[in-house]
Formats: structure tokens, C-alpha cells, sequence
């Protein structure tokens, strides 16, 4: 009861404060004389104003935004993976190897070409030398030995490429090759195509003084082991440090790689 009485009596003195406005028939003001239909119509005023986000438009704009940061990612990391690929191309396997003509310890001529479909295990030296060469060949017949035992692994093809051919015949590397692995394939040529080969594959050599002769010399030259794939590819090269039994492993590592991903394509 107080409280009616106290609510009418600020009615009444609202009442009498307000200047009645034209158009009003109450003496109120006319923003507060409403009708049904202009409640409606500032109703549908408002609506127009209000937000438009709702729980299925946010989670549908939340997964517009999350594919377009994943294919962000996913862009940025395959950018990344070919200049990776680019690097290593150009400064690795592309940059050994390539093509060559040279002549066997047969006396038939030989290119690159005619070793497509094989793996090929290459070394360079010379038949004239002392203890180093002598030494690399056993053991890289030793590796190919060790190879040929694994059955699922295809044969490896040994190659035996002189950087002396100024002594190295065909015939001199076949004799040459008598103490060694039985599948070795000697290569020598003209002092060109030794020099073109020897750079294909970044082999550095260089004959030492020669005595009154001209037979007795020494050539320097670099301690390396190469391994190239079916492709003519370069795979992986072995240093004077490795044994036998680690470039063996080495190879068989690569080899099945390789087959599994022959498999998947």
C-alpha cells in the first residue's frame, strides 16, 4: 500500500512537470505514447542494427579460418621441402657424375648409357700403383663379395676406372684386374675422355715426375668410392676411412630404400 501510494504520487507529479505536445491527447510526451503497431515498426528498426553472428555462423567461420591457416602451412612447408631439394640437388647428388665415353678391359667401347638398369660401384685409380689402389680394390671386392650374398639385393657392378691412361691399355687393366673381384670392369680412354669423366666426378689427379723412362711415375690422385644407381644417379660416395663391412651396410641401406620406394609407386 505505501508503495502504490508513493508510485502514484510520482506519477502525478511526472504528470503535471510535462508540457502536454501537440499531437498527445495523455499530456505525455509523445516518444512515450506508443502503439502496438510503432513498437513493432521500432522493433524491426532495431533488427536491422543488431548482430548477426550466431553459433552456427561463428563455428562455420572458425573452420574457414582454420583451412585457410593450414593451407598456409601446408604451403610454406612444401616451399621449403623443394628449396631443400634444391640445395641438396645442387650441391649434392646432380653436381657427381654424369655422362661418359671410355673404352673396357675388352676393347669395347662403354658409355654411361650402357649401365642404365644397374647399380654400379666405381673406383679410380691406376694399375701401376704401389700400395693404396691395390689396397681399395680388394676391399671393394671384398663389398661387392659381401653384397652378393643378400639375395633379395640385385648384383652390383664394380667398376674400375684408370686415371693413368697414358700406361693403362685395355689390355693392362685386364691383367690388372686378375687379382680382384671377378665381375670388376675395367674403363680407360683417351687422355680427353679420362680428364671429362675424371671431372663428371670431381676426381682430382695429377702425374708426378717422370724418370728417364717415362714409364715410372706416380699419379696422385683422390681415395674415393662411388656408388650410382639404376638411373645413373648418384647415391653415396665411401671414403679411404670406411672398412669394407661398413660400406657394405651402407649399400644394402640404400638399395632397400630404394626398392621400397619402387613398391609405393
Amino acid at each position: 500500500m505505501v508503495f502504490s501510494s508513493y508510485l502514484l504520487g510520482r506519477l502525478s507529479s511526472v504528470r503535471g512537470a510535462v508540457r502536454p505536445v501537440r499531437g498527445s491527447r495523455t499530456g505525455l510526451p509523445s516518444c512515450l505514447c506508443t502503439t502496438p503497431l510503432q513498437l513493432r515498426k521500432a522493433s524491426s528498426f532495431v533488427g536491422r542494427f543488431s548482430s548477426p553472428i550466431t553459433w552456427r555462423s561463428m563455428c562455420v567461420m572458425l573452420l574457414a579460418g582454420g583451412g585457410v591457416v593450414w593451407y598456409v602451412r601446408n604451403l610454406r612447408r612444401e616451399k621449403e621441402a623443394a628449396a631443400e631439394k634444391e640445395r641438396t640437388r645442387s650441391a649434392g647428388k646432380a653436381s657427381i657424375g654424369g655422362p661418359f665415353s671410355l673404352v673396357d678391359h675388352h676393347g669395347n667401347p662403354k658409355t654411361d648409357k650402357d649401365f642404365l638398369g644397374q647399380w654400379l660401384l666405381i673406383y679410380f685409380g691406376f694399375t701401376f700403383c704401389p700400395d693404396i689402389c691395390p689396397d681399395e680394390m680388394e676391399k671393394l671386392s671384398l663389398v661387392v663379395s659381401t653384397l652378393d650374398k643378400i639375395p633379395t639385393l640385385p648384383k652390383v657392378q664394380p667398376l674400375f676406372i684408370t686415371v693413368d691412361c697414358e700406361r693403362d691399355s685395355p689390355s693392362v687393366v685386364k691383367n690388372y684386374l686378375k687379382d680382384f673381384h671377378p665381375r670388376f670392369l675395367g674403363l680407360t680412354g683417351t687422355p680427353e675422355q679420362i680428364k671429362a669423366v675424371a671431372k663428371a666426378y670431381r676426381i682430382y689427379y695429377s702425374a708426378g715426375p717422370k724418370a728417364e723412362d717415362h714409364n715410372d711415375y706416380l699419379v696422385d690422385h683422390s681415395i674415393i668410392q662411388y656408388l650410382v644407381g639404376p638411373t645413373g644417379e648418384f647415391q653415396e660416395y665411401f671414403t679411404k676411412k670406411r672398412t669394407a663391412g661398413e660400406v657394405a651396410s651402407a649399400v644394402t641401406n640404400i638399395m632397400l630404400r630404394h626398392k621400397g620406394k619402387q613398391k609405393k609407386q
